[in-house]
């Protein structure tokens, strides 16, 4: 242990008052007045939970870009089970921002800590939930890397406790912070796809090795320099116990036990872009598929995989990779009754093309399908950074609707990829309850009812925020529709 690390009994001796004070439930947060917004000269003081991979590389790298930029904030503590990659963020941290910050190894330290007013949370998925909660309700803005949680019903968790906390939350799928899917967002609403029908997206990848494998194991990784029962969390409940094991605690995405592989990892990332473009969230009914067909290295994951949802809004959402192939994924795209609009793949967009429909149907003469119109919305060279900035504004505005992927977002598009790698898993569909708040596997009607609103005429669902009345949403009746009918006793109903 470095001599600036605290342990979890010295730390209580020596500061039990401030952690009284800090260590408030979540009872008295949501009685207590809004914290005051954070001026532009105020300091916010940062640590960071989990200094791994993405932790260390986005969370740590990032800040401390940004605070040498100008950023008015402080890196002031970190916490890692693996004491090589608490020392190496802590080290970083001296060297690039002259501040030393605490290291702690036990998350509940880092909270109670009196120079944090905001943590980065960077562990496995499975303790995405436990932490942030934990964090909001001892005071602090959270920033939590994708997926925000494991479960469904820690979704809906954090959720609450956002709202009755006050505080702010970003959740970090960072290509949210891209202002292409405002775009997509102001085009849909004025309708010109038309009512929108279906989205599609991907995130396919390949190797020769197997996914997630391309993370290194290394001798220092041990149980003397890892607390391995702190990282698993059976004693939480998070996990299932086992014995030490260098590639669950640094491969632990080919494992369902913390994650749910390319589901939860990377259909995330996609799925809450397009829900960010439609305005839509949690799907009524959710269906998985795929296999383990050639990465077979140990892994419980697989490696194709597909989501389908459908929403009650008469929208379709289709996201499907691939491991094992990545040069033939299809383009990202919004369908609508009267066009597309086209993002092409990966999330470096600087802008989107609008693809109509033939003139026939469209009824715009003007536009024909071989047309496409391209609409820029400007380069973001760095996501992350741009994310981060995001929400340190949030913070400082005391607004948390002002984060680009907040918790409602952000456990919209989990939950979706959540239901799906369940459904892959257990072979059921599942159907979601607004009103319980939970998924079921029993049918409620989900086809009788679009059977029914045929028969009835519609009306036409459109997705939150659509203010173009009809346009692109209704069909014309051809003449020859008056001959329909069933004929009574014989007799023609068109006579």
């Amino acid at each position: 242990m470095s001599k600036n690390q605290v342990s979890r009994r010295g730390f209580v001796q020596t500061a039990s008052a401030t952690a009284a004070l800090v260590g408030v439930t979540a009872t008295a947060v949501s009685q207590s007045a809004p914290a005051p917004a954070q001026g532009a000269n105020d300091r916010i003081r940062i640590g960071f939970v989990g200094t791994g991979g993405r932790g260390f590389g986005a969370h740590v790298k990032n800040l401390a870009e940004l605070k040498k930029a100008g950023a008015n904030i402080d890196l002031t503590a970190v916490c890692d089970v693996f004491n090589v990659q608490s020392d190496k963020a802590a080290d970083y941290i001296k060297k690039n921002t002259a501040t030393l910050p605490k290291q702690y190894v036990d998350y509940e330290d880092l909270l109670a800590d009196p120079n944090v007013d905001a943590v980065c949370i960077g562990t496995p998925d499975h303790w995405h939930s436990t932490q942030a909660i934990a964090a909001m309700n001892a005071g602090k803005h959270v920033y939590c890397e994708k997926p925000m949680t494991k479960t469904v019903e820690q979704a809906i968790d954090i959720v609450d406790t956002w709202k009755s906390s006050g505080k702010v939350m970003q959740v970090g799928v960072q290509s949210t912070s891209l202002p292409v899917w405002d775009k997509a967002r102001e085009l849909i609403n004025e309708g010109t796809i038309g009512k929108v029908l279906q989205f599609q997206t991907e995130f396919y990848r390949n190797s020769n090795i197997g996914q997630w494998r391309n993370y290194k194991l290394t001798r220092d990784m041990s149980p003397k320099n890892i607390d391995w029962q702190r990282w698993l969390g059976a004693k939480e409940g998070l996990a299932t116990d086992r014995p030490f094991d260098r590639a669950v605690y640094r491969q632990w995405r080919r494992f369902f036990d913390f994650g749910a592989g390319m589901y939860t990892d990377l259909f995330v990332h996609r799925l809450t872009s397009m829900l960010k473009a439609t305005g839509l969230r949690i799907p009524k009914r959710v269906v998985g598929a795929g296999g383990i067909f050639l990465e077979y290295d140990g892994r419980e994951v697989p490696d194709v995989a597909t989501v389908v949802a459908d929403y009650g809004e008469g929208v379709q959402a289709l996201i499907s990779a691939s491991m094992c192939n990545e040069d033939a994924a299809y383009p990202q795209l919004i369908r609508g009754h009267h066009g597309s609009l086209l993002f092409g793949n990966g999330e470096k967009f600087t802008g989107l093309d609008f693809q109509p429909e033939r003139p026939q149907v469209t009824g715009i003469g003007s536009l024909h399908r071989d047309t496409k119109i391209r609409h820029e919305v400007g380069e973001v060279k760095n996501t992350t950074a741009a994310h981060f900035k995001n929400w340190l504004e949030a913070i400082r505005s005391n607004q948390p609707a002002h984060c680009n992927n907040p918790p409602d977002l952000g456990a919209a598009a989990v939950i979706a990829v959540i239901l799906g790698a369940r459904s892959y898993r257990e072979g059921k569909v599942f159907f979601w309850d607004e009103e319980k708040r939970q998924a079921s596997d029993v049918d409620p009607g989900w086809s009788d009812q679009w059977v029914a609103r045929s028969r009835a005429g519609g009306p036409t669902q459109h997705v939150p925020g659509w203010n173009a009345g009809d346009k692109g949403s209704a069909l014309k009746t051809p003449e020859w529709q008056s001959l329909e009918g069933p004929w009574i006793d014989g007799n023609d109903p068109a006579a």
